[in-house]
């Protein structure tokens, strides 16, 4: 908790937290991260992707690797324990299993970024580690040759995650944790309305083609749309308060359970975009899908491992929100632990968990890793 504090102190921006991909922040996060990892006992490198990786290195010929983590790139203006906590938990375990000999590697990761805020792809550093990304990617990201961090995906034996539940079930079940059983899908679009500027105080009302009253509409309609949808960036301009905006930028979030009905509700968006255009004589300049993610449900077996581990009555919850667990469990199998937050508040300032959660949590993954151990021996 205390490295949590001292974490949350690493910032971009002066008056709130902010660590996105490759910046400086996310180097001094990730040399005072590693610091810790290497007084955890863990071999510690930072790979061509910025994942910092710490390393406990099995006696075992030929072992598999097991992997716990979660990122420690932040949104803007965000809380201290989405992401991190995850990472600190790792490197609390491993610090708790120095002087075990386990049948396999165990690896700490603290991924570089799974926000997606610098360049609007979300999971960019668990993608890299096992070579998903795109070639768009690729050509996009300034920082060149990351496709190196790629690793090859029969080294890995697990992957399991615990993360902040961002959501306010625990709290309201008087729950400190839960087992994540899946975790849906996402979708980011980028869209833009373009239509024509002109003065405010001399363009008639019924003459206008205003592009922000057109990205309102379809903001008001992806509210209404059935599955979770946010638009969280807008931009407008020209942006002068006497001026009618021409061009109006927007992106929007669509996330659920069901594959199918993302996509419905994506391409029901993508047609209300085009009626709200012609009726106000815009043009839908973009409608780009920046990226895709299925949803996916955690391994069975390891979710089984993770119950035991946590004890009866505790609840099985799918996730919201996207988390790295979803990435690498296209590579092993993988499992996933909520620990209560108050409020369900996250992505905010506000964020906070109990310190008594967190030692259930740490325990509980301590049980995961042994029990491994046991069937691996």
């Amino acid at each position: 908790m205390r490295r949590c504090d001292e974490l949350g102190c690493i910032s971009e921006e002066k008056w709130r937290l902010t660590r996105t991909f490759a910046s400086l922040a996310m180097r001094e996060a990730n040399a005072l991260v590693g610091s810790w990892m290497r007084e955890a006992g863990l071999a510690v490198r930072e790979d061509a992707a910025f994942n910092l990786i710490g390393r406990q290195v099995s006696k075992r010929r030929g072992a598999k690797t097991v992997l716990i983590g979660s990122h420690l790139d932040t949104v803007r203006n965000a809380g201290k324990y989405d992401g991190p906590l995850g990472v600190l938990l790792g490197v609390a375990l491993a610090a708790r299993l120095r002087d075990v000999a386990l049948p396999f590697h165990l690896e700490v990761v603290g991924f570089s970024d799974e926000e997606g805020v610098r360049y609007q792809t979300t999971y960019l550093g668990s993608r890299a580690m096992l070579g998903l990304l795109t070639k768009k990617d690729v050509q996009t990201i300034e920082e060149k040759g990351i496709e190196k961090a790629r690793r090859p995906r029969r080294e890995f034996l697990a992957y399991l995650e615990a993360h902040i539940e961002q959501g306010p079930v625990l709290e309201a079940q008087n729950q400190p944790l839960a087992v994540v059983t899946a975790i849906a899908g996402q979708t980011r679009i980028s869209v833009e309305f373009t239509g024509q500027a002109g003065h405010a105080g001399t363009t008639p009302m019924r003459l206008r083609r205003d592009a922000l009253c057109g990205a309102a509409e379809l903001i008001l309609a992806a509210e209404k749309i059935g599955v979770i949808a946010t638009v969280g960036q807008c931009e407008v301009a020209p942006g002068a308060s006497n001026v009618i905006p021409g061009l109006v930028s927007l992106t929007l979030d669509v996330r659920d359970g069901s594959d199918a009905r993302r996509k419905a509700a994506c391409a029901k968006l993508k047609r209300t975009a085009l009626r709200i255009a012609k009726r106000r004589g815009l043009r839908l300049h973009d409608w780009c899908i920046v990226q895709e993610t299925p949803s996916i449900r955690m391994d069975p077996a390891m979710t089984r491992v993770l119950h035991r581990a946590v004890g009866r009555g505790v609840p099985a919850l799918p996730s919201g929100a996207g988390h790295d667990a979803a990435v690498m469990a296209r590579a092993c199998p993988a499992a996933m632990l909520f620990v209560r937050c108050k409020g369900g508040v996250s992505h905010h300032p506000d964020e906070s968990v109990q310190t008594s959660d967190v030692a259930r949590a740490l325990d509980a993954l301590t049980k995961v890793i042994l029990e491994l151990a046991d069937r691996h021996d």
